[in-house]
């Protein structure tokens, strides 16, 4: 645990303070600015790291086929809709959001027939899908862009859901590098993200935006993007997928650390309640509330 642990709490940490910088960054420039920048700062870290580790980008034509499919829904229409909804809802609440992915992964991969539906799994879902109403607070009205921003914040995480599910079918069983894929895949976004954004009209870049607007974008692009790319792959490669998947439990609260305090955010109290439920969802369908049952039977039977 000693070799994996700091790397994936560390991983937590910045991914649960990207919302932070999200939040900063969309008050000053457009939601297409802000992702387009993450994404090409993002792109220039582990282009760095690429030529730092002596490897290449790879010429296969069918591979960059994959990497622009993946970047859609992993990167390029995800990151613009958590910048578009942080224009309207909080940077918790769109992490809490966030941390629906697992379930969002596990009904595209039922979908897609690679998983096989369990009663425990099917049962999580709608257990989920109930978290999911109550983060929303369906019961009262939504003003001031409240619903379209968290329907832009879930939307973000079915597109990881969707994109979980490709990569694990065309991309992450190909033998390459995970920098080499991981580069291959932020080059084909950054690509995808100037072409949309000058289309929209939207100029890549804003210059006359303040400075903690530029540290943010730094923070999210470098940190948040690149970084957190290497050592998602490291921890995979240390603690196994399923272990690492867990680091979305922990992003909300790293989140709430920043936005609260830094950021004079409020929680109401079906938010933290909602995640709750969402989270005790995502342990009903990995089988982690079977798997503590048996061994809690098994220690009273040896008692």
């Amino acid at each position: 645990m000693k070799l994996w642990l700091p790397g994936y709490v560390l991983l937590a940490a910045i991914w649960g303070n990207s919302f932070f910088f999200i939040k900063v960054a969309v008050e000053e420039l457009h939601p297409l600015q802000v992702s387009f920048l993450r994404m090409a700062i993002g792109a220039a870290t582990l282009l760095l790291v690429l030529v730092l580790s002596r490897r290449s980008l790879p010429g296969e034509p069918r591979l960059w086929g994959h990497f622009a499919v993946a970047s859609i829904v992993l990167t390029t229409l995800p990151f613009t809709l958590f910048a578009y909804g942080e224009q309207y809802v909080s940077s918790v609440l769109a992490a809490i959001w966030n941390a629906t992915t697992p379930l969002c992964t596990l009904a595209f991969t039922l979908l897609l027939r690679t998983e096989r539906p369990t009663p425990a799994r099917m049962a999580g879902l709608g257990v989920g899908f109930a978290g999911v109403m109550i983060v929303l607070g369906v019961w009262q009205p939504l003003g001031g862009g409240q619903l379209q921003g968290s329907l832009a914040c879930f939307g973000a995480a079915l597109c990881y859901g969707v994109g979980g599910a490709y990569m694990g079918r065309f991309l992450s069983n190909r033998g390459e590098a995970p920098v080499v894929l991981a580069t291959g895949q932020l080059l084909t976004g950054t690509v995808q993200l100037a072409v949309i954004t000058l289309l929209a009209g939207v100029p890549l870049v804003d210059t006359s935006v303040p400075a903690e607007v530029w540290w943010s974008m730094a923070g999210l692009g470098g940190l948040g993007t690149g970084l957190a790319y290497l050592l998602l792959y490291r921890v995979q490669s240390v603690a196994g997928v399923t272990t690492t998947s867990t680091v979305t439990y922990l992003i909300p609260i790293f989140a709430v650390i920043s936005g609260v305090l830094v950021l004079g955010e409020h929680l109401t109290w079906n938010q933290p309640a909602g995640a709750a439920v969402v989270l005790l969802a995502i342990a009903l369908t990995q089988g982690r509330l079977s798997r503590s049952r048996t061994r809690q039977e098994k220690l009273q039977s040896v008692s």
